[in-house]
C-alpha cells in the first residue's frame, strides 16, 4: 500500500534518483527539478510529496496553490519511477493527493496540464475525474489542461 511522505533529510535523495522511461523524458521534469520547483513555488505554498511503499520511494509529485484567479489546485509534476510504474502506485498516490486536498478544503477543484502525447497520464487523469478544462494555452499548444471538481460536478 502506497503512502504519502514529505521530503526530509533522510529520502530527498532518493527523490532525486527517480527517473522515468525514456520516452516519457518529454513529458515529466526530472525528480531534481520537481525539487527545485518545490522551493521556487514555496509562495504559492508548494508542497512535494514523495510515494513510498515498503519504506522504498517509488514515486514523487508537486502540488502548488494558484496565487491568481481561478484560485485551486494546480498539480505541477506527477511521476512514477520507471522500475515501478504499472503496479498501480501511480494510481493509488494520485488518489491520496485528491483525498487530502478535498479534505483540507481550501479549494474545489485541482487543475493540470499535460502533453497530448502523454496518453498513459491523461488515460490516469481521467480515471481519477479529470476532465478537459476547455482552457486553451496559447504557448502550449501541444498540451491539454484538465480539471477535476472534488464536488463532482463539472461546472
Amino acid at each position: 500500500m502506497i503512502r504519502l511522505v514529505p521530503v526530509t533529510e533522510n529520502n530527498w535523495m532518493d527523490i532525486a534518483a527517480l527517473s522515468v522511461k525514456e520516452h516519457q523524458k518529454d513529458y515529466v521534469a526530472p525528480a531534481i527539478g520537481i525539487l527545485a520547483r518545490g522551493y521556487v513555488y514555496r509562495d504559492c505554498h508548494a508542497r512535494i510529496y514523495g510515494f513510498e511503499e515498503d519504506g522504498v520511494i517509488v514515486g514523487t509529485a508537486l502540488v502548488r496553490e494558484f496565487t491568481d484567479e481561478p484560485l485551486g489546485y494546480d498539480l505541477q509534476q506527477f511521476m512514477v519511477g520507471r522500475q515501478y510504474q504499472n503496479k498501480g502506485y501511480g494510481s493509488q498516490a494520485l488518489q491520496l493527493i485528491l483525498d487530502e486536498l478535498r479534505n483540507e478544503g481550501h479549494y474545489d477543484h485541482v487543475e493540470l496540464c499535460v502533453k497530448k502525447a502523454d496518453t498513459e497520464a491523461i488515460h490516469l487523469y481521467e480515471k481519477h475525474g479529470f476532465i478537459d478544462s476547455g482552457y486553451v494555452d496559447e504557448e502550449l499548444p501541444d498540451s491539454l489542461n484538465m480539471i477535476c471538481f472534488f464536488s463532482g460536478k463539472d461546472r
